[in-house]
């Protein structure tokens, strides 16, 4: 069974066909089928390469036609027709099924905005150690009435593509949770309305109405993502190859390795340099694509 090219992109220019032929012309891959051909300005395409030094090179190969294929807003993924849907699907939230970090705009709405996004941004770069960057930031917003909470969950905007995941994999058979260090006042109504299973994520303390500026202990830190995957596979007698992971910063880095398709979605740049399997210019329907799902096969 040979591996296959996935080529794909979100775009609704009408010379994004062009540009995928003149692609896969340049790189001397041969076209097998269309996933999606523009509908909803997505676009998926199958390739098989000519010879297979592409394969034998792998990784280093993939760099190179990826560096061409960034120039033209293409992304490009090399995969496995084997065990290619996966059982299990293990999402991130902040920045990856939802616009922007959550806690960033509770701080935001405070005044504090910029001074704690600079933290987040540190931390999800992997400058910062994730329990003391979230306990420093939520320590901030001590003594904040908990209405904002609600303001937050009602102003939170799904990234396109976060509304077909979990109703696309289940048909099929998955389970789909959130696994989030962020906070469960927004990661619970957020996998409510998205079809998700469950959530994983932290817990903020409220007393009077109000934030205490403290975590309710356990953090859900760096390691926690990758143990949810292993803790999930074995309560459904699953192994980590039947399981996809989707994230976008430092602390997914584990929980992405781990998996049997980890996926960097607009990844900071320790995940591009580490995870193999991106989407940087294709929306979260591109986590589709790459386990064989066509445009038709999906499910709102």
């Amino acid at each position: 069974m040979q591996d296959l090219i996935l080529i794909s992109t979100s775009s609704k220019n009408p010379e994004t066909k062009n540009t995928l032929s003149h692609f896969i012309k340049t790189a001397d891959m041969q076209m097998h089928s269309w996933l999606a051909e523009g509908e909803y300005g997505q676009w998926a395409v199958e390739c098989f390469l000519k010879t297979d030094h592409f394969l034998k090179t792998n990784g280093g190969a993939v760099s190179s036609i990826r560096n061409i294929a960034n120039s033209m807003q293409l992304d490009i993924n090399l995969i496995s027709e084997k065990n290619r849907r996966k059982k299990i699907l293990l999402a991130d939230m902040d920045s990856t099924l939802i616009k922007g970090e959550s806690l960033d705009e509770i701080a935001a709405k405070v005044g504090i905005g910029e001074e704690i996004a600079n933290i987040t941004r540190q931390s999800m770069r992997g400058e910062l150690d994730f329990n003391q960057s979230i306990m420093k930031r939520v320590a901030m917003l001590k003594g904040i009435k908990e209405d904002i909470l609600l303001e937050i969950i009602e102003e939170t905007h799904l990234n396109n593509g976060a509304s077909l995941l979990a109703p696309t994999m289940k048909k099929s058979g998955a389970l789909c949770y959130i696994v989030s260090g962020g906070f469960d006042f927004l990661t619970i109504p957020i996998a409510q309305k998205i079809g998700f299973d469950g959530s994983f994520s932290n817990k903020l303390e409220i007393t009077n109405s109000h934030l205490t500026g403290n975590v309710i202990p356990p953090i859900l830190g760096v390691h926690a993502k990758k143990e949810a995957l292993t803790q999930l596979s074995k309560q459904h007698n699953l192994k980590s190859a039947d399981v996809a992971a989707i994230g976008d910063g430092a602390n997914d880095l584990e929980m992405l390795e781990a998996a049997g398709l980890g996926v960097a979605f607009e990844g900071k740049q320790l995940l591009r340099d580490k995870i193999a399997t991106q989407l940087n210019y294709t929306d979260l329907t591109g986590l589709l694509f790459l386990q064989g799902y066509t445009i038709g096969d999906m499910v709102s």
